[in-house]
């Protein structure tokens, strides 16, 4: 009789610690689809403020057309990207022709004064942080659903339930390399 209610102690003890481990992984898939949905928030923001910056530098800037075109194609691959990996690889596209953009803006002083255009480089500086606090915190999260989904023994639950790693939303390394210094942008 005590080693039936020993066995039936050991079953409910190893069932608490099963559920446990699952809610854990639950929790941590569902922080770093939260956290996606942050970096996505903040990319269709700055996917609607570009056409609106495109616009105004063709005012003044008409010949420039490979620029915009590049800019319009980046801005297209970006929004249709469905991986992670695809997105990070698109959007790190997009800034590479945001950068010709605003250098093509250096030659048009009256561009450079334009308080529209210097409102959108504003917010669009603005959602770049936000992009990066996300971008952050998403890394974060994925992390620690990575390091439980290799770790003894929320492995094995994790494998039991079909439970996946996830991609890190990176920078490629030029643009990590130029996150970490602050530039100095003059318009």
């Amino acid at each position: 009789m005590e080693a039936l209610f020993l066995l039936i102690g050991v079953i409910v003890l190893l069932l608490i610690i099963f559920v446990v481990l699952y809610n854990s992984l639950v929790k941590r898939r569902n922080q770093a689809k939260e956290a996606w949905s942050g970096i996505d928030v903040q990319l269709k923001r700055r996917h609607d403020l570009i056409p609106n910056l495109v616009n105004t530098v063709k005012g003044y800037a008409k010949h420039e057309k490979s620029v915009f075109e590049n800019v319009t194609k980046a801005r297209t691959s970006a929004m249709q990207a469905g991986s992670v990996e695809d997105k990070s690889k698109t959007e790190n596209m997009l800034s590479g022709a945001l950068k010709s953009l605003f250098a093509v803006s250096e030659n048009y002083p009256d561009l450079r004064a334009n308080e529209n255009f210097l409102s959108l480089q504003r917010e669009l500086t603005d959602t770049e942080d936000k992009i990066m606090a996300a971008r952050r915190f998403y890394n974060s999260t994925v992390k620690k659903l990575n390091t439980a989904l290799e770790s003894v023994p929320t492995n094995i639950v994790g494998k039991m339930f079909n439970f996946e790693k996830r991609d890190f939303f990176e920078l490629e390394p030029s643009e990590a390399a130029a996150a970490q210094k602050p530039t100095e942008v003059k318009f």
